[in-house]
C-alpha cells in the first residue's frame, strides 16, 4: 500500500475510533438539556452520606445528608463534590445546583441520575458559565437497612459521572 493511501487509511481508522470514543451516553428526557454545551465531563468516586432520623412517623430510617467525592479526569484529580451540593475545581472556580430532573439508576442500588440547573456561582475558570449539572452513570450509593441510633452517620460508597453545561 502507497503512504498516501495508508495515510487516508490511518485518518479514516482514526476518525472512526474518534467517533466511537465521542458516543454520548443516552440520557431520559427528564435530565436531558438539549441546546446546551459540555463545558467539562468529570468522573466521581466517593461516597453517600447518610444520618439516622426520626420519620414524620416516629421511626428511624436513614436520610440522606451530603455527598463527599472527588472529581477526576483521566486519572488526575480535578476537583470535588460536597454538599450543597457543590463542585468546586482545582481553578477556584465553584457552582451550586438544584434538582430540576431525575431519573433511575440502572439497578436498585444505584442513586438516580439527575439535572441539576445552577443556582449560584463562585470564582473564574472552567465552571464559570456553566448553567446544567447533570449526574449520570451512578453506581452504588444507596444505603439500605435499619438504623437504630438517631444522629448515627453511615456512608454507602459510590460514583457517578457529571456533565457540566452551558447555554449556546
Amino acid at each position: 500500500m502507497s503512504i498516501p493511501a495508508r495515510a487516508i487509511l490511518a485518518l479514516v481508522l482514526l476518525t472512526g475510533l474518534n467517533v466511537s470514543a465521542g458516543a454520548e451516553t443516552k440520557l431520559p428526557d427528564a435530565i436531558a438539556a438539549p441546546g446546551e454545551t459540555v463545558v467539562l465531563s468529570a468522573h466521581a468516586e466517593g461516597a453517600q452520606v447518610y444520618e439516622c432520623k426520626a420519620g414524620g412517623d416516629g421511626k428511624l430510617a436513614w436520610t440522606f445528608r451530603e455527598p463527599i467525592a472527588s472529581l477526576l479526569v483521566d486519572g488526575k484529580t480535578v476537583g470535588r463534590h460536597y454538599a450543597g451540593p457543590t463542585w468546586e475545581n482545582v481553578d477556584g472556580s465553584a457552582v451550586v445546583g438544584k434538582v430540576t430532573g431525575n431519573a433511575p439508576g440502572a439497578t436498585a442500588d444505584d442513586i438516580a441520575w439527575l439535572k441539576l440547573q445552577v443556582t449560584a456561582s463562585h470564582g473564574k475558570g472552567v465552571l464559570t458559565g456553566v448553567t446544567t449539572v447533570q449526574r449520570i452513570n451512578t453506581k452504588g450509593g444507596k444505603l439500605v437497612g435499619a438504623c437504630d441510633k438517631a444522629g448515627s452517620f453511615k456512608s454507602a460508597p459510590y460514583s457517578a459521572d457529571y456533565v457540566f453545561l452551558r447555554k449556546a
